[in-house]
């Protein structure tokens, strides 16, 4: 069972003649036929246009034995669920580490955000990052330091760090956890992270500004995720107090000048 015959089972999922699926992908039809014949073999190009129109990894394209899918495998096809959320496959990380070989934190700045989401494992954009370290965090895990942009997420402000934890299984990721996840699409992302990863293979991304609305990333488009673990802010949280502490307050003054009229006339 090689590619030909992968290629033509997803094809006739898809409910598609060889010329649909040819003018959909901008080939000739005899060209498409000659890969599902094997007549022909795809180049890497071809097998990127595959991938990206079937909703396929090349690995599962080229490997796969489609013809032995049950059922429940295949509607996981169907729905584009390619993604290693459960982390069984080793995701490419680079990091940093001082000279005695402890990992340190790199930090994104600004300026080198908008590449992250194509240099998250190039070693050559990770290396020449600003870094540091902080004692009090576990040596077992992985940290990095992602910068905030806009008013999504109050109380973290704009300018702020936030230092966040790596993710390996996604599928560990509790509802309502703050994560910072790296799309294809928006880069960097914080958010207050739903899991609906075995319903809808999905992520939801909620703010805590009540002003944005909630949306849906699908596993296929997410690179990395990160969960919150503290953040460094050039801010002073605004501190509120509720009617309770407010009267405590009121009541304690209240007290200390009853106290101090006493002492004056005495």
């Amino acid at each position: 069972m090689g590619i030909a015959q992968n290629l033509k089972l997803l094809r006739k999922r898809l409910s598609k003649s060889q010329e649909e699926v040819a003018n959909d992908l901008g080939l000739t039809r005899s060209s498409y036929s000659g890969y599902e014949n094997s007549v022909a073999q795809p180049n890497l190009e071809s097998l990127i246009l595959f991938s990206d129109y079937y909703k396929v990894s090349i690995d599962d394209l080229v490997r796969k034995d489609y013809a032995q899918l049950n059922e429940t495998e295949w509607e996981k096809v169907d729905k584009g669920v390619h993604a290693d959320i459960k982390g069984q496959k080793l995701r490419v990380l680079t990091s940093v580490v001082d000279s005695s070989e402890d990992e340190l934190i790199e930090m994104i700045p600004l300026k080198a955000s908008a590449g992250y989401a194509a240099g998250y494992a190039d070693p050559d954009y990770i290396k020449v990052l600003p870094t540091f370290h902080l004692p009090f965090l576990s040596k077992d895990r992985k940290y990095r330091s992602f910068p905030i942009k806009g008013d999504s997420m109050p109380p973290v402000v704009e300018g702020s760090f936030v230092v966040a934890e790596f993710i390996q299984n996604w599928m560990s990721i509790r509802s309502g956890t703050p994560c910072i996840v790296i799309t294809k699409d928006d880069g960097i992302v914080f958010k207050v992270v739903h899991n609906l990863l075995k319903s809808e293979q999905a992520l939801q991304l909620c703010s805590t500004n009540t002003f944005y609305e909630p949306y849906t990333v699908h596993a296929n488009d997410i690179l990395e995720v990160w969960k919150f673990v503290n953040y460094i802010s050039p801010e002073l949280p605004e501190v509120r107090l509720d009617d309770n502490d407010l009267s405590k307050s009121l009541q304690t003054l209240q007290k200390e000048v009853h106290d101090l009229k006493t002492m004056l006339k005495n």
